[in-house]
């Protein structure tokens, strides 16, 4: 019979046990990488974050684990249910807290029930389950998991969908073939924000962790608070946590610095995995960026990085209908939810069918007025 575990800390799992359960492509579920929000002050009660991970243990082997947390609130999960939670509270029940799989801060689509064998995953998910139903728990969710893990969930699991903007490499040569690929205003509006940022002095430096200086790091960091200063949202991930990655993660951790006579003056910070790029954050000093250098920072660069080191997608982050207009595509996102209260559940269920259906249309609308000459095919799932 298999144990479940529970973990205050990450750390109390061997890092080379929990890597060995999936095939490292994916960055954000490393043990270096979760371990890590942990170590360097990102993750915090008061924020809503308390660490609860699940290991599934089989005659002392360690068999299937997922990344997990007690909820306080719904920030920083990117998939929204503030209006689950309303409702639970005008019913006079407790919402919060809730049992989160996830990776903290981050919606990317990637492993989520790690195991060797895939026949493991639903094991761990009936005894997480039954673990939160001994807590007392209002709900367990599974938040951007891959496509090759639904199988795992059974009807008790509610399903929903959202949609993602990515870039896909076709195979093209070099950025001048991306961009002959196409239509030609999209192209004409391309190359007008390219040579924007150029005439304006902008040169862009290209560093991977173990070729970031501290001041590189330092220079991000502070892009990556102003950003989010800018919007009124508290920047959760440290200095330290930055400095962590170029060390554990060297050559994962990829910058792109925009610079202008010799100084940092914007950048974005991408992780990189197996053929995958993902964006992650940008910022800039400038109160007034220049026009094109986010395009420029976020996109372009990120472009130009997977056509030479031959990446086959690029993630820029969710949302952003911009995105369209500069070669990305939407693709399908998942997410699964487990209700304690099964008429809640019920209720949410017709809701959940009806979002299914919404973002499958717009998906498909998107896909009818694609930025390429040629028809481009349905984008797959993410993951």
């Amino acid at each position: 019979m298999p144990e479940l575990r529970l973990h205050a800390t990450l750390d109390e799992i061997p890092a080379a046990a929990w890597d060995a359960l999936h095939d490292r492509r994916n960055p954000f579920v490393e043990h270096a990488f979760l371990a890590g929000l942990e170590r360097e002050g990102c993750l915090r009660p008061r924020w809503g974050w308390t660490p609860r991970h699940a290991s599934l243990w089989r005659d002392g082997e360690l068999v299937a684990a997922a990344p997990a947390y007690l909820k306080t609130n719904s920030h920083g999960e990117f998939v929204f249910d503030h209006a689950w939670a309303n409702a639970y509270q005008r019913f006079g029940r407790e919402y919060f807290p809730k049992w989160l799989v996830a990776v903290p801060y981050s919606p990317v689509t990637g492993p989520r029930l790690l195991a060797r064998d895939p026949a493991d995953r639903a094991p761990l998910l009936a005894a997480m389950q039954a673990q939160a139903g001994r807590d007392d728990l209002s709900s367990l969710h599974v938040n951007f998991h891959a496509a090759d893990e639904s199988p795992a969930f059974d009807q008790s699991w509610l399903a929903r969908e959202d949609a993602q903007f990515h870039w896909r490499n076709r195979g093209w040569a070099g950025f001048d073939d991306f961009l002959a690929a196409l239509q030609p205003k999209k192209r004409k509006n391309l190359r007008q924000e390219r040579d924007k940022v150029a005439r304006a002095g902008f040169r862009f430096r290209t560093v991977h962790g173990d070729e970031a200086s501290d001041d590189d790091l330092a220079a991000m960091h502070f892009f990556y608070c102003r950003t989010f200063g800018d919007y009124g949202n508290h920047p959760a991930l440290t200095l330290e946590f930055f400095r962590h990655l170029a060390k554990t993660m060297p050559r994962q951790l990829v910058l792109f610095l925009a610079e202008r006579e010799g100084e940092a003056v914007a950048g974005a910070l991408c992780l990189r995995g197996g053929d995958t790029l993902y964006g992650r954050y940008w910022g800039s000093s400038e109160v007034e960026p220049t026009p094109g250098l986010h395009f420029e920072t976020c996109y372009y660069q990120g472009i130009d990085y997977c056509l030479r080191e031959g990446l086959q997608v690029f993630e820029p982050g969710a949302q952003g209908e911009h995105k369209i207009a500069r070669g990305f595509l939407p693709v399908t996102t998942f997410s699964h939810h487990w209700l304690a209260d099964p008429a809640f559940a019920s209720a949410v269920g017709d809701w959940c069918a009806q979002e299914r259906a919404a973002t499958a249309h717009y998906r498909q609308s998107v896909l009818a007025h694609s930025p390429y000459r040629d028809a481009d095919p349905a984008a797959p799932a993410a993951g």
